[in-house]
């Protein structure tokens, strides 16, 4: 095999790959940046097919090492996250407008499916706040739970078959980089923009409310509140305010000394049982205090048949769907990762999707509605010493034994103590620390924040949502549109560094070094030229004041990662107006995407192979000696004369 050409500075001008291995490299790169199949490689067809089967459903991967030595750790992980996601799910539910033992159902079916085909071995399962409110938000737009309760099930089931639907597609395709659109600025925004309304949506159970707004935002929930002061009931204040401090109390036992995380861990239950007793004992309703309700006994019935398509309703279905796929996944895989990399363990976020893809399109057949990994609930399994995915199998038969004999029993459930609780866990979303330090660490990131925060709070969740994403949108097409660029000195002879970050450094007379960090395509192949002739312009007026003008411009290609056709008629545009004012370009150390464009346009002959380079120091040098040939051909020019 005869060796790549290659110029006298050392560059490979090899022939360009063909359009298949280019097209195969990127799809690479985009699809698996991670190589997951690397484990793969020089096997046995047995061993492949054995940690292909690992790898797609992990439970094969942990399950024939287990032993009654994890089952320890994993059994009170399991009870423990159970005691939370019992109160958790009963005031999911009722936030959602739906009936509280779909609440109970969602923590029964979805972790077997999790522990099966989930990949992290923190996560528990189960419902959130956020996405509860944000389904029953979308879905009151067209139905009414109090007008046609069926109805309304149905599309709550049919927005969860939609979201795991979108969610499998997304690891099945290897998208989740789609995901990654939600800035950590919006998340947060959106977060504590959405516990503040969910905290004043609370006040109906905390002053025993009947009739409230549906609408979301602060100023119709607090018009409401207001207008039916007179239903206002103080004896639910009173019973909601010491179930809020007590709940508040446990957080700070949990601040203050992380290992009594299980005091809040228990909280909720603990003002389950405690509004059980109470309201059986005193007969609460007589008091003005309203209970749950009747719960029947018995497991998850199928929910195949109540999904809808129906084209007068499905629109708001699979809206509410789409939109809390990605923010579920959001928030499912950024708390997985972050429990993994504290254990120094890593997990795939593709995976994560099909698992959690998985659990809620099979939720949606048992009637369940929309599930993730939630914070509070993880932090608990963490913290109760979880070893492996089993803790979710463990929570899920306690849910079982629950939904089998004990659901009853959580009917006597005064609806101001679920109030309380979710009061209690929303205030912790609400990260103040987290918005100060944005304010002061980046203005940029900081509006995008308050953008989604003010948005949901004042407007409505999805318009909050959807303007901060455009917000951070729009940055990041100004850093397209607008890459950087900078002119190099000579702090040595072998380091150069940008002038403005390093004041005072040398420049080289005659010469313009420019480094170019981003692609060069469509969007900024005019700005691109724009301030390399601004630069040249600039170092001209510099250089004339010292009666020596500049002859090379060296550009550093180091950063152009990649170049379209628009950006390769740039540089011809640029090299012809500089060839006007006597300036020769330098190139140094084009990548290789980049120098196969620039070889098969031609431009790489019109500028000649002498014109590239690997290194800066290379181009000076050959630009020094071809100065002080200029240097001296002029003096004798003026001898002559």
């Amino acid at each position: 095999m005869s060796s790549p050409k290659k110029s006298l500075h050392g560059v490979n001008y090899a022939p360009p790959r063909s359009f298949g291995t280019v097209l195969k490299a990127n799809l690479k790169e985009t699809l698996f940046p991670d190589d997951p199949f690397h484990e793969f490689k020089n096997e046995k067809l047995s061993i492949r097919i054995q940690k292909g089967i690992q790898y797609f459903v992990p439970i094969f991967q942990w399950l024939p090492k287990y032993n009654l030595g994890l089952f320890k750790f994993d059994l009170l992980a399991g009870i423990t996250i159970a005691s939370l996601a019992i109160p958790q799910g009963i005031s999911y539910a009722k936030l959602a407008n739906l009936p509280p033992i779909i609440g109970l159902y969602s923590s029964f079916v979805p972790p077997l499916i999790y522990a099966v085909f989930g990949s992290s071995k923190h996560l528990a399962v189960g419902t959130v706040a956020t996405c509860s409110l944000l389904i029953a938000e979308s879905i009151q737009e067209k139905v009414k739970p109090q007008e046609n309760m069926q109805l309304y099930l149905s599309l709550f089931y049919t927005a969860t078959f939609v979201s795991g639907l979108v969610q499998t597609a997304l690891g099945v395709l290897r998208l989740g980089f789609l995901v990654d659109f939600l800035s950590h600025s919006t998340i947060t925004g959106f977060m504590g923009g959405t516990a503040v309304i969910i905290c004043l949506q609370q006040l109906k159970g905390i002053l025993g409310l009947k009739h409230f707004t549906s609408h979301t935002d602060v100023v119709h929930v607090l018009r409401s509140v207001f207008e039916n002061r007179k239903e206002w009931t103080w004896q639910c204040a009173v019973v909601g305010v010491i179930f809020l401090v007590f709940l508040q109390l446990s957080r700070y036992v949990r601040k203050k000394k992380p290992n009594l995380f299980w005091v809040s861990a228990i909280a909720p239950i603990i003002v389950v049982i405690l509004g059980c007793l109470f309201a059986y004992l005193f007969h609460a309703e007589k008091h003005g205090i309203a209970i749950v309700g009747e719960l029947s006994k018995g497991i998850n019935p199928s929910s195949i048949h109540l999904l809808t398509f129906n084209p007068d309703y499905v629109y708001v279905a699979v809206k509410a769907g789409i939109i809390t796929a990605i923010i579920s996944l959001a928030e499912g895989i950024a708390i997985g990762r972050s429990f993994s990399i504290m254990n120094n363990e890593q997990i795939d976020g593709n995976k994560e999707m099909v698992a959690i893809g998985l659990m809620n399109i099979a939720g949606s057949f048992t009637s369940c509605y929309l599930t993730t990994g939630p914070f509070s609930k993880t932090a608990v399994n963490h913290n109760a010493g979880c070893k492996t995915q089993m803790s979710n199998v463990v929570m899920s038969l306690c849910m079982l034994l629950t939904l089998l004999f004990l659901a009853p029993l959580f009917g006597y459930t005064p609806l101001v103590a679920l109030s309380a609780i979710i009061m209690s866990a929303m205030l912790g979303l609400i990260d103040y620390e987290k918005f100060y330090h944005l304010y002061k660490t980046d203005k940029f990131d900081f509006l995008i924040c308050m953008v989604a925060f003010l948005g949901v709070a004042f407007i409505s969740m999805d318009m909050g949502l959807m303007m901060s994403v455009g917000l951070a949108l729009v940055r990041a097409l100004l850093y397209v549109a607008r890459p950087p660029t900078c002119k190099l000195g000579n702090i040595t002879e072998t380091v150069f560094r940008d002038i403005e970050q390093y004041p005072g450094v040398d420049g080289i007379q005659g010469i313009l070094i420019l480094k170019l960090g981003s692609p060069i395509y469509f969007p900024n192949s005019n700005y691109v030229r724009e301030r390399i002739l601004r630069w040249v312009r600039d170092e001209q007026s510099l250089e004339s004041s010292k009666r020596n003008e500049v002859e090379f411009l060296i550009l550093d290609f180091g950063g152009v990662t990649s170049i379209d056709i628009t950006g390769v008629e740039t540089l011809f545009e640029i090299r012809k107006s500089l060839d006007a004012k006597g300036i020769k370009i330098i190139l140094i150390n084009p990548r290789l995407g980049v120098m196969e464009k620039l070889i098969v346009t031609r431009f790489i002959d019109v500028i000649g192979k002498e014109s590239v380079f690997l290194t800066i120091e290379d181009a000076i040098e050959t630009c020094r000696f071809s100065l002080k040939c200029s240097s001296q051909s002029k003096r004798e020019d003026v001898e002559i004369a």
